[in-house]
């Protein structure tokens, strides 16, 4: 293989399988001159609400403003605080300082590396005000138990749902099993745009009113002189819109293609040292990484690289182990399973076009690197 011959991510192979698709999309929203909200966005939120189950969808401008937008539209903020995974990407819990509030980090469970309510449960406090369950690499959070004991504590229960487009618990799709999901689509997502967007999906018609005005300057519908309440500049534009709308049909199949991949893997991988998440019988993922664990993790990734084959790392410091969340003075609470995992874990090429034979040459490149003796500390 030559050098990165097996790239961790293919946009490119992706983009041409509607190629003449995205080309109209863009034609149409230049020819349109309507950059900003309009018919394009209006579509696409419609769309996007009916794929997940749910009333209402509110384009904004990032995954990352999706949840401050619906932290603030629910009043959380000064003196509340807002449970979330150590495990998550940084702006699960950048949102929520965003919004005023304090995230409190809680552990994972040691085989699918998710939060669920028994890890959550003990760190709740007078002072929560919301969960944000966390659809990591795309496996569903168990919704059933969270909303239990959501429901129990009297908080709000909110679904990051970033890496979560087509997963489903119990048949229903993330983002509609809870008071709002809130979605990235960063270009690297399973359905992404061409730069920064995102949405929150909702059943609750006034708290997407309230999060639409936020993210549009604090601005009542059809007044374009009045603001009601401080907002911001978070809005999602036409071009992303236009190219989701495209894109949309093509994300179940799209879909399928990656847990065909996983399931390859699993496979293929099975007999080697390492452990690979498990999956909760009621949840169907939708497969936004193909995350390994094993030792000597450097060193491995190191091998597949020289080897030509792409990897990435999710997440090798856990946010309560991060400067921005440190309180001065204080110690971070110990998180052993999260921090365990981030020592150990690799993220393997997954996208739609990765074949079977690509899937055993990284097989292959794995066994040589995990099965090799250990380099000698110098």
């Amino acid at each position: 293989m030559t050098a990165m011959s097996l790239p961790f991510l293919d946009l490119g192979a992706l983009h041409a399988d509607l190629r003449a698709d995205l080309d109209a999309a863009w034609r149409e929203v230049t020819e349109a001159e309507t950059y900003i909200g309009g018919p394009f966005v209006e579509r696409f939120e419609e769309a996007w609400a009916a794929y997940c189950g749910t009333r209402r969808c509110v384009g904004v401008s990032s995954g990352t403003a999706a949840i401050e937008l619906t932290l603030r539209a629910l009043g959380v903020g000064e003196g509340d605080e807002v449970l979330v995974p150590a495990n998550s990407f940084v702006a699960t819990a950048e949102a929520v300082v965003s919004a005023g509030a304090t995230p409190v980090f809680v552990d994972v469970e040691a085989d699918t590396l998710l939060m669920s309510a028994a890890t959550v449960r003990d760190a709740l406090t007078p002072r929560s005000a919301a969960i944000i369950a966390v659809h990591l690499f795309g496996e569903p959070v168990d919704m059933t138990g969270m909303a239990i004991l959501a429901a129990q504590a009297g908080v709000a229960l909110i679904e990051d749902a970033a890496q979560a487009h087509g997963a489903t618990w119990r048949g229903r799709r993330a983002g509609g099993l809870s008071q709002a999901g809130c979605f990235s689509f960063y270009p690297g997502k399973n359905l992404g745009a061409f730069g920064d967007a995102g949405a929150v999906v909702t059943d609750d018609d006034a708290l997407a009113a309230r999060i639409r005005m936020i993210a549009n300057h604090g601005r009542p519908p059809g007044n374009a002189h009045l603001h009601d309440c401080l907002g911001g500049s978070d809005r999602l534009d036409a071009v992303q819109a236009a190219v989701l709308l495209a894109k949309l049909p093509w994300l179940d199949r799209w879909n399928d293609a990656r847990r065909q991949v996983a399931d390859r893997y699993r496979l293929a991988l099975a007999e080697l040292p390492l452990t690979m998440p498990a999956r909760l019988s009621g949840g169907r993922g939708a497969n936004h990484l193909m995350v390994v664990q094993c030792d000597r993790r450097d060193e491995v990734r190191a091998a597949l690289a020289a080897a030509g084959i792409g990897t990435g790392i999710h997440y090798p410091v856990p946010c309560h182990l991060q400067g921005a969340f440190q309180a001065p003075g204080r110690r971070p609470l110990a998180l052993p399973v999260v921090e365990a995992a981030a020592r150990r874990m690799l993220s393997l090429p997954l996208h739609p076009h990765v074949s079977a034979a690509q899937i055993g040459i990284v097989a292959d490149a794995l066994a040589s690197a995990l099965l090799a003796r250990p380099a000698l500390a110098g």
